[in-house]
């Protein structure tokens, strides 16, 4: 039985980003590179195909992940076509993360491969000198192999020797190639300039209210006071607690948290005097039938019965899921797979960029916008379940972690914002002063 006349790589994303972060950032963190996946498949698929005059088969891409769970660039690779996406476990010991089973999963399929003799060239990108055994037990087959190394950053190996040597045919892909689809997060990087910053949440927090919001607050306040006169002369205690100062975590701290100025009032964010009657004393007991809400909101909320449990206010605010047909299910599961990064603010923004296109009537923006910062439950859970599906869940713990809550929420209104100033632009001729 001949081999078949075509080529398959074998990459150790490991190894490929880790050598290319040191080459390019000065240390083998992934975190301080971006790569654009779409493009190094591309240039592997091209480069092999020049190297071995051979068609590819097809680009194997081994990596790591916590709990084998794939994470959003893996997400994004397994849909391309020709590739193929193998994990093994990411687990951490001592500080640091160590990749398991990978190296075991590449000499499975190197050896396979050569056995079936599926291809006549194989490329490997690796530097572990553990594949040894399975890259000469592919040449027994008569397979020929290709190690491709990236360039040291200080010029000197970084790949195995033996690896090196028992290869049929070596290659370096150089400083040069990398940049064309991965760059470094930092300045001192070659690469473009970095990331914008993530937006600070107090920041977000801290903006402006809508003139709605504004009202509404004062309405509810003084409701609020009214309420809790006659709650003090009849006995009964217990008062909603407002979510403002989630970020400060302390009762009578306005929303920018400890550090926020005292001006903020003036801002149009609720002051601690403005939020007075809607928050309850520290000390004071949960009221009988009250429910601690774990979503954005925060403190005891009474919960009518004949609401299901369903504040008033927000009973009238359809979920994503409700606005959802089938069709668009299936089309947000490819967005998100192929194009949406995973990056929390981004997150936030996709999901409620969502809601708003589908929201059946313009003026659901407007009373969620009365609820600032507060994101009603229902919306809130449903966009944290989404979140959850980015790879966000802390390491044995199925939760988010608190920043990346925040980040999340963070995108959420601010997106919230931009459709509201959006609608409430003048349109082109109030801006020429034309009637």
């Amino acid at each position: 039985m001949e081999h078949v006349d075509r080529c398959v790589v074998l990459v150790d994303a490991g190894y490929l980003l880790g050598a290319a972060a040191s080459l390019l950032a000065g240390e083998p963190a992934r975190s301080r590179i971006t790569v654009d996946h779409a493009a190094l498949i591309q240039q592997l698929r091209e480069r092999a195909e020049a190297d071995t005059r051979l068609p590819l088969l097809r680009i194997y891409w081994f990596d790591g992940a916590p709990d084998r769970v794939p994470q959003p660039e893996h997400r994004r690779l397994r849909v391309m076509p020709r590739v193929t996406v193998r994990l093994g476990a990411l687990t951490r010991s001592d500080g640091r993360w160590a990749q398991k089973g990978v190296d075991a999963a590449m000499h499975t399929e190197l050896t396979e491969l050569a056995r079936n003799r599926a291809c006549s060239d194989i490329v490997l990108v690796t530097g572990d000198g553990d594949l040894l055994p399975g890259l000469m037990s592919a040449k027994e087959h008569g397979v020929a192999v290709h190690l491709w190394a990236v360039q040291a950053a200080d010029g000197d190996y970084n790949q195995s020797e033996d690896l090196v040597a028992e290869a049929d045919e070596r290659s370096v892909l150089d400083r040069a190639w990398i940049t064309r689809a991965v760059r470094a997060k930092d300045l001192t990087g070659l690469c473009a300039p970095p990331p914008a910053p993530r937006p600070e949440i107090a920041a977000i927090l801290s903006a402006p209210l809508p003139e709605s919001a504004l009202a509404a607050s004062a309405e509810r306040a003084a409701a609020s006071a009214a309420a809790a006169a006659h709650n003090s002369a009849s006995g009964s205690a217990g008062v909603a607690s407002a979510d403002a100062a989630r970020s400060g975590g302390r009762t009578g701290e306005p929303a920018g948290g400890a550090g926020a100025p005292a001006s903020a009032g003036s801002r149009g964010v609720p002051t601690p005097k403005d939020l007075a009657g809607l928050r309850a004393p520290a000390s004071a007991p949960p009221p009988t039938g009250a429910t601690l809400r774990w979503s954005s909101d925060k403190g005891w909320i009474d919960r009518p019965p004949a609401a299901l449990g369903e504040p008033a206010e927000t009973a009238s605010l359809p979920t994503l899921a409700q606005l959802t047909s089938a069709e668009q299910r299936w089309a947000d599961r490819e967005e998100d797979i192929t194009t949406v990064g995973g990056d929390p603010y981004e997150v936030g923004q996709v999901f409620a960029r969502r809601w708003l296109d589908r929201l059946p009537e313009a003026g659901h923006v407007p009373q969620l916008a009365t609820m600032y910062p507060r994101i009603p439950h229902r919306i809130d859970g449903e966009l944290l379940r989404y979140a959850a599906r980015f790879g966000l869940l802390a390491h044995k713990d199925d939760q988010i972690d608190e920043h990346d809550r925040y980040a999340i929420r963070a995108g959420f209104w601010r997106e919230i914002d931009v459709h509201a100033a959006v609608q409430h632009a003048p349109a082109p001729e109030d801006a020429r002063g034309t009637p």
